[in-house]
């Protein structure tokens, strides 16, 4: 066989082993997920928001299933969600998150129904929330900082359109203020999904949720 033909099939085997190298896989990118867009927002209303509530139970008196049930993160800071549907619940969203996303389940780590598929205020700790798992509400901040700092709590609504109900305000509130204390978390660090810092673009938790209403109402 001749040099030239030689030096041929030499470079032919260099390139086909290098189309052979598989690279290391990527890890799980997280992005936030929020059901489809809704049709365009109708005419803006003003709506008055019902107020704080005057007394929210101390955090030794909160329910049980709100405590973790593995030794605590160090979590940093909060960051509210709309679902951007007019129903659901935790177990939804898991299925959603799993199927459509290929998640190991439901990115939040708390969920506030709104009388539709579970109770109106009801608060649903998730299984991320059960064994301190980082989260996966809120895609594109450095070093991906908002899932493992950052509590995920999601209001059931859609809040382009509505307000979250009263008692899932009140219930908002409390699960909160129980958070801030038990993490020493300062209402600076509380965010609505679309001002975390870092995120990607979004209106999350809604153009109508009443943010000043809620920081309002919280400790500083």
């Amino acid at each position: 066989m001749g040099l030239y033909l030689r030096g041929i099939i030499a470079s032919i085997l260099v390139v086909v082993g290098l189309a052979g190298c598989v690279s290391e896989p990527m890890p799980e990118v997280i992005y936030d997920y929020h059901a489809p867009a809704p049709a365009p927002t109708p005419p803006a209303v003003t709506i008055t928001p019902s107020p704080a509530p005057t007394t929210v139970q101390p955090s030794n008196a909160v329910p049980r299933y709100w405590l973790p049930s593995r030794p605590d993160r160090a979590w940093t800071a909060i960051i509210i969600h709309h679902s951007g549907t007019r129903e659901g619940n935790a177990a939804i969203f898991d299925k959603w998150h799993r199927e459509e996303n290929g998640w190991e389940g439901v990115g939040y780590d708390f969920v506030i129904g709104n009388g539709t598929d579970s109770g109106d205020g009801e608060v649903e700790p998730t299984y991320r929330w059960r064994g301190q798992l980082t989260g996966a509400h809120c895609g594109g901040t450095p070093g991906n900082w908002a899932n493992e700092e950052g509590i995920g709590i999601c209001l059931v609504g859609d809040f382009n359109r509505t307000l979250p109900t009263p008692k899932q305000r009140a219930s908002l509130v409390q699960l909160v203020r129980f958070l801030q204390q038990r993490y020493r978390i300062p209402k600076s660090r509380i965010y609505g999904h679309g001002t975390t810092p870092g995120a990607h673009i979004t209106d999350c938790p809604g153009r109508r949720f009443p943010m000043a209403w809620f920081k309002a109402s919280l400790p500083n």
